[in-house]
C-alpha cells in the first residue's frame, strides 16, 4: 500500500451548553459541521488529494457538561444512532472521500435514562463503520456502569472495536484514556494499527500526561496515533483557549512526526506508512515489543482484582451525577483497607 496523509484537524468547539432548548443545540452542531466541511475541504486542496483520514476533537458538536445533570445534558446535547446528525457527517465524509473520526454524546434506545460518550469512525461512502463506547469516565456513564445488561444487549465484541479497511485497521481511543494503557492493548490485540484519539486538554510544550501516554502507547504497541485537540472552547464558562492547542501524529516508534501549535490549524498532518508499520510488527528482535508480550504473567492479578465496581448505575436507581464522586471515595477506602494503597 501506498503512503497516505492523515489529518489531526485542531478546530474551535462551539458549545453548546447556553442554548436555550435541542432545537438551538442542534443549529449549533449543524453550523459546526458547515464550517468542518469547508475546513476540511480546504485542507484536503492544500496537504494534497491523497489526504484519506480526518480525526476531530473531542466535544467538537457540542462541548462537554458544566453543571447539568444526566438529564439536561442527554435533552439538550445527546445526538441519535441514526439521527440528522450523523446523516450530516456521513454526507461531510463522502463529499471529502475520508475516513472521519471523532467523538460526540450519543442516545441509545437500550438505555433511555442515559447517554454514552461514543468515538465513532464513518467511511467515504458515509457509513458508521465504527462505534467505541468510552469505557472510563468521571462524570459521564460508562458502559461499565450498566456492565451485565450492555453485555447483553450488545456483547463483548463491541467493547474493543476495530475496523479492518483498506487504509489499515483503525481503533478509536477517547481522551483521557490515553492514560489506561489496558484499552490501547486490547485494541491492539484485536489487531489495531492506527489508534484515532480525539481529545480536548491542556495544550503544552512540556511533556503532559498526556503528551508522554500517547508516545507511550504507540511504542508499546507499534501503532500510529492520531491525536486531534481542540483548538480553544467557545461560548462556555472556561477560559477559551484552556484546551488548545497540541494535536500531533506519532508513529509506531514513538516519533512525533507533525505538531500543531495553537488555534485553528492543519498543521498536525503526516503520511502514515502501513507497509514500514507492518514490517516492523514482523521483525525479529528486541524492539518487536507486540510479538514479546506474556498475557499469561498478568492474567491472574487482573482476574482476581476489582477496584472501581461494575454495574454502578444499574444497582441504583437513584443515580446523580454526584454519585460519581462517592464512587470514588468508596473505592479509595476499600484499596486503603487492603493495603494496596497506603
Amino acid at each position: 500500500m501506498k503512503p497516505y496523509k492523515a489529518l489531526a484537524l485542531q478546530v474551535t468547539c462551539s458549545a453548546v451548553n447556553k442554548a436555550k432548548d435541542r432545537k438551538e443545540a442542534e443549529t449549533i452542531m449543524e453550523s459546526t459541521i458547515r464550517r468542518l466541511s469547508e475546513q476540511i475541504r480546504a485542507s484536503k486542496a492544500f496537504i494534497g488529494p491523497d489526504t484519506r483520514l480526518v480525526v476531530l476533537p473531542e466535544y467538537f458538536l457540542t462541548s462537554f457538561p458544566m453543571g447539568e445533570s444526566l438529564e439536561a445534558w442527554r435533552e439538550k446535547a445527546c445526538i441519535e444512532i441514526n439521527g440528522k446528525i450523523y446523516e450530516k457527517l456521513g454526507s461531510l465524509a463522502q463529499n471529502n472521500a475520508i475516513y472521519l473520526s471523532g467523538n460526540a454524546y450519543e442516545l441509545d434506545p437500550y438505555f433511555p435514562d442515559l447517554y454514552f460518550q461514543t468515538s465513532f469512525i464513518i467511511d467515504p461512502s458515509g457509513e458508521v463503520i465504527l462505534r467505541y463506547r468510552r469505557l472510563n469516565s468521571m462524570f459521564a456513564p460508562t458502559p461499565h456502569d450498566v456492565w451485565d445488561k450492555y453485555l447483553e444487549v450488545y456483547g463483548m465484541e463491541v467493547i474493543f472495536p476495530v475496523a479492518k479497511t483498506e487504509i489499515g485497521n483503525l481503533a478509536c481511543i477517547a481522551s483521557e484514556e490515553i492514560l489506561y494503557p489496558e484499552i490501547a492493548r486490547c485494541l491492539m490485540m484485536n489487531g489495531a494499527e492506527i489508534f484515532l484519539h480525539s481529545s480536548s486538554e491542556v495544550g503544552s510544550q512540556l511533556l503532559s500526561q498526556k503528551n508522554v501516554a500517547k508516545m507511550a502507547r504507540a511504542i508499546e504497541n507499534m501503532a500510529y496515533v492520531i491525536s486531534a485537540n481542540s483548538g480553544g472552547i467557545a461560548d462556555i464558562g472556561i477560559p477559551f483557549a484552556s484546551t488548545d492547542g497540541g494535536s500531533k501524529i506519532v508513529n509506531y516508534e514513538g516519533l512525533v512526526l507533525s505538531e500543531a501549535d495553537t488555534g485553528e490549524s492543519m498543521v498536525a498532518n503526516a503520511s502514515i506508512d502501513l507497509n514500514a508499520l507492518r514490517h516492523a510488527r514482523k521483525r525479529i528482535g528486541m524492539g518487536n515489543f507486540i510479538a514479546r508480550q506474556r498475557f499469561e504473567l498478568y492474567a491472574s492479578n487482573y482476574s482476581n482484582n476489582s477496584f472501581y465496581p461494575s454495574n454502578s448505575i444499574s444497582n441504583n436507581p437513584d443515580f446523580t451525577k454526584k454519585d460519581f464522586i462517592g464512587i470514588q471515595a468508596e473505592v479509595i477506602k476499600r484499596l486503603g483497607e487492603k493495603g494496596i494503597i497506603e
